[in-house]
């Protein structure tokens, strides 16, 4: 009996040639899907028929009030470590497998730095002036001696400090539990909270998303940043308040920002973010390269055999 299988928010259409699905059985049958679907009955319809889905980490939601509605479903595949929009508990009380990548994190660091340089020789503006037939229009900032505070000295934080660290960046660093000996480890500077947003020039969010976490950067953070201090968000959309963050770009209490990540994926055409002023934004390509998406894919790939071989043996 075949054996359908779906991978879905395939966003540009890519996730076949990352990927050597030739190597599943024959007995399988997969479908791509690029669009995303926006509401639960939606997505619960389109997956129906599948006893396996592929997913993208947090580009769509599994709850319980959706696993719970997919009896074929017997195996989800998440690229990378972890998948926070997946409901744990309900899939082992469902009896669903979830499988998952591993995922190398530097692509989302790079970015990072991409931003932070893109924001300070103002490159957006530049470019806008030079399409419209202008020439220079302003004037734009080093990153050698700037001071860049991080949020967060995790996996990614740390990585983007060796990457500041090459541009002759002053680094500092904060979280709740950061110790003087990891800071030791990295080679930056522990800050307090309050400090690190006060002096830097760049602050970087790299935290995990938890209640402590979540929106952790308001009004109170945001106004003790120098007036042109930048705020780089490749995270997660709840950590930053996004209110907050539409006041002090458009009251330009602070010179910019720069995120990756939004609440509201993909994000809507109407979306007030797209059109905020001082604002810098990508469409969540942290980890869009291909690099990455040549191991995401080929692991989700590798997990399915197995499990297929495993079914067809009678495990």
């Amino acid at each position: 009996m075949r054996v359908e299988i779906a991978v879905i928010d395939d966003y540009q259409g890519v996730a076949h040639s990352f990927g050597d699905w030739s190597q599943l059985s024959a007995s399988a049958h997969v479908s791509f899907f690029r669009d995303h679907c926006d509401s639960e009955s939606d997505l619960v319809d389109r997956l129906a028929p599948f006893e396996i889905v592929g997913v993208m980490r947090e580009r769509t939601a599994f709850p319980r009030s959706v696993l719970a509605r997919l009896p074929k479903l017997r195996l989800l595949v998440t690229t990378g470590r972890r998948n926070s929009a997946i409901d744990m508990h309900a899939a082992k009380d469902l009896g669903i497998a979830v499988g998952f990548t591993t995922s190398p994190g530097h692509a989302t660091a790079e970015l990072t730095m991409a931003l932070i340089l893109s924001l300070a020789r103002n490159i957006p503006v530049e470019s806008g002036s030079m399409g419209a037939g202008g020439w220079q229009v302003g004037v734009g900032r080093d990153l050698r001696g700037a001071s860049l505070g991080l949020v967060g000295l995790g996996r990614l934080g740390s990585q983007v400090a060796d990457l500041a660290g090459a541009f002759g960046m002053e680094i500092g660093a904060w979280s709740e539990n950061l110790t003087e000996e990891r800071c030791a480890e990295v080679g930056v500077a522990r800050l307090s909270r309050d400090d690190l947003f006060r002096e830097s020039d760049f602050v970087s969010v790299h935290l995990r998303l938890s209640e402590r976490t979540t929106g952790l950067v308001g009004d109170e953070m945001l106004e003790l940043m120098q007036p042109d201090a930048y705020l780089i968000n490749t995270s997660r959309a709840a950590i930053v308040d996004e209110d907050a963050l539409v006041r002090a770009l458009t009251a330009g209490t602070i010179a910019g920002a720069a995120i990756d990540v939004f609440e509201d994926e993909p994000l809507p055409k109407n979306h007030r973010l797209r059109n905020t002023p001082r604002l810098l934004s990508t469409p969540h390509i942290g980890y869009v390269t291909r690099e990455t998406y040549e191991i995401f894919y080929s692991e989700m790939v590798d997990t399915i055999a197995a499990y297929l071989h495993d079914r067809v043996r009678g495990h």
